[in-house]
């Protein structure tokens, strides 16, 4: 007898869950499942997400509802299309021996008419998302006299997308003799004002302490300067070869860039954000979910109501601006019991805001240590060379090894090391072998001052020239690792960076600018020489001459 049959479920659903592997409910399954199928309750399910919920809710409606009558029985409200099929799928599954049970999802940004045919051909439960509910509720397509079971989703979700409005005016026609069950990840006063106002006395499950964060869930954070964020991010993703994650920046465009240069360096990634079409977005989640990209990048709207499961990293490139969204974003991973991290890229002056995440979710941050370029490159390549360990070797081969053997006679077993690893990890080494350490030092961590570094003239800086542009390396990033790895300086030191074809102007703090031109002096870059020199001011303090390069190639002509 497996957990499930002590829960009070039909054993056509049992048989259901059986078919689908499941073997031990989760706690808010444990709690929620006897409570809905015994009592006529209203019910306030507070859980993380991936903890469960949609089978917390979903195994006692299937078994509620009476597919022996035609009219529509309950309704499903989810914040999202994603969402609203992913609840949809799971349902249609545990009713998979209630042969006439119907299930229709309707959602925003397909026909109306073809969604209104079929729920007019009979559907026993809606999944919908509620601005699509609603259209058809004035069309009268749906009738909500016959409704015994609403089912709110990801409430707090809903809330924060705008829904309050199309949510009151679908529960305010609802018959008071239904039952409605509301979970959620937190609850916020919307939420609870939802709950007073259309909930009987609810009873209320909560797993875990309200508006905390899921524990199979390792929350880090990192301090990086502006100019060392993407460079940072790049040395996570390369550091683990089996990273499939989620980045949240904070708007569309900075969705759409960040994506863009992903894949201009060589990573399977794209933008999810809403300037994309629903066409356009459902390839986007297609690649994503089947893991023909290995990262992908999100507003925090765009990604409310994705479900996939086994997302190992979620990355904050920005700090959210609402501190309730952090725990959204977080539960994107460590779901269904699987471990997960959720990293928070942060500036120093991001401290407060940390802060104010961590006593609202009532975690604790762990300083992250940014991967080196050392590490990474050892990281990979004995990742590697265990693949070739474990590799199974085809009988076929035998017949080509003379040959090969002969072919390779003349190279020592170090030889043969060397050239392999060359072979297979020419891009880390080119991008990592000088590449500099650019974990926080000198006082650059979270203290009682809010963030603020210490160290040597902090906030003073000088602005040189040097003639290396974009065509000689790997954009800002690689314009920075060679810069700190050839004079040996942090990349904290190094501010706004102006980059050109054939130059850069950049910012230096003032005290390590007299070192860096020291460090430069002859100095070649793939066989030229290097001229590195004091560049515009721009008004910031602690410059010294202010030569302009551009007036200086005017003067020259």
């Amino acid at each position: 007898m497996t957990e499930f049959e002590t829960l009070g479920l039909s054993q056509p659903v049992l048989d259901a869950i059986d078919d689908l592997g499941f073997k031990e409910p989760t706690p808010i399954q444990s709690k929620a499942i006897p409570r809905l199928l015994q009592t006529e309750t209203d019910l306030v399910g507070l859980a993380q997400t991936g903890t469960g919920k949609t089978a917390a809710f979903g195994l006692p409606l299937v078994d509620l509802v009476d597919s022996e009558e035609s009219n529509t029985q309950a309704l499903v409200l989810a914040p999202t299309r994603e969402l609203c099929l992913q609840i949809s799928k799971e349902l249609k599954l545990f009713a998979a021996n209630k042969k006439r049970l119907k299930i229709v999802e309707v959602y925003g940004g397909t026909d109306i008419r073809r969604q209104s045919r079929e729920v007019k051909a009979g559907a026993h439960i809606i999944v919908a998302t509620p601005g699509r509910l609603r259209d058809l509720i004035r069309r009268k397509v749906v009738n909500l006299t016959t409704i015994d079971y609403v089912v709110l989703d990801e409430a707090d979700e809903m809330l924060n997308m705008g829904f309050k409005e199309e949510i009151d005016d679908i529960l305010k026609d609802t018959p008071e003799t239904k039952q409605t069950w509301l979970f959620s990840a937190t609850m916020p006063p919307e939420v609870r004002r939802i709950s007073k106002s259309y909930m009987d006395d609810p009873f209320e499950i909560t797993i875990g302490n309200k508006n905390t964060s899921n524990a199979d869930i390792e929350h880090q954070y990192v301090l990086v300067r502006g100019a060392e964020k993407y460079m940072a991010l790049r040395r996570f993703l390369d550091f683990e070869d089996n990273t499939f994650g989620l980045v949240f920046t904070r708007t569309r465009r900075d969705a759409r860039e960040l994506a863009e240069k992903l894949s201009k360096d060589g990573y399977n990634a794209d933008a999810l954000h809403g300037d994309l079409n629903q066409s356009q977005r459902d390839r986007v989640m297609d690649g994503f979910r089947n893991r023909r990209l290995q990262v992908l990048v999100s507003t925090d709207v765009a990604a409310r109501g994705i479900d996939v499961q086994d997302i190992t990293h979620v990355f904050h490139y920005n700090i959210p601006d609402d501190k309730a969204f952090y725990t959204h974003r977080a539960g994107r991973t460590g779901r269904a019991g699987s471990k997960g991290i959720s990293l928070i890229l942060a500036h120093p002056k991001d401290m407060g805001a940390l802060r104010q995440i961590s006593r609202h979710a009532r975690i604790t941050f762990k300083l992250a240590h940014i991967p080196t370029g050392k590490e990474i490159c050892e990281k990979r390549l004995l990742s590697h060379v265990r693949l070739l360990k474990e590799v199974p070797v085809l009988e076929d081969i035998e017949d080509f090894l003379p040959t090969v053997e002969a072919e390779l006679a003349e190279l020592s077993k170090e030889d043969l090391i060397r050239r392999m690893a060359t072979l297979s990890f020419s891009r880390f080494f080119k991008s990592y072998r000088k590449a500099a350490d650019i974990n926080p030092r000198n006082g650059f961590a979270p203290s009682a001052n809010n963030g603020q570094s210490s160290g040597r003239d902090k906030g003073q800086y000088r602005r040189l020239f040097v003639n290396l542009g974009s065509m000689d390396v790997d954009g800002k990033g690689g314009f920075l690792a060679y810069v700190c790895g050839h004079a040996s300086i942090p990349g904290s030191t190094i501010g706004k960076i102006d980059m050109s074809r054939k130059f850069t102007f950049f910012d230096i703090e003032a005290s390590y600018a007299d070192e860096v031109l020291a460090k430069f002096q002859d100095t070649e870059f793939e066989g030229r020489p290097l001229r590195m020199n004091e560049g515009e001011s721009k008004g910031r303090s602690g410059s010294g001459r202010k030569k302009s390069f551009r007036k200086r190639k005017k003067w020259n002509r």
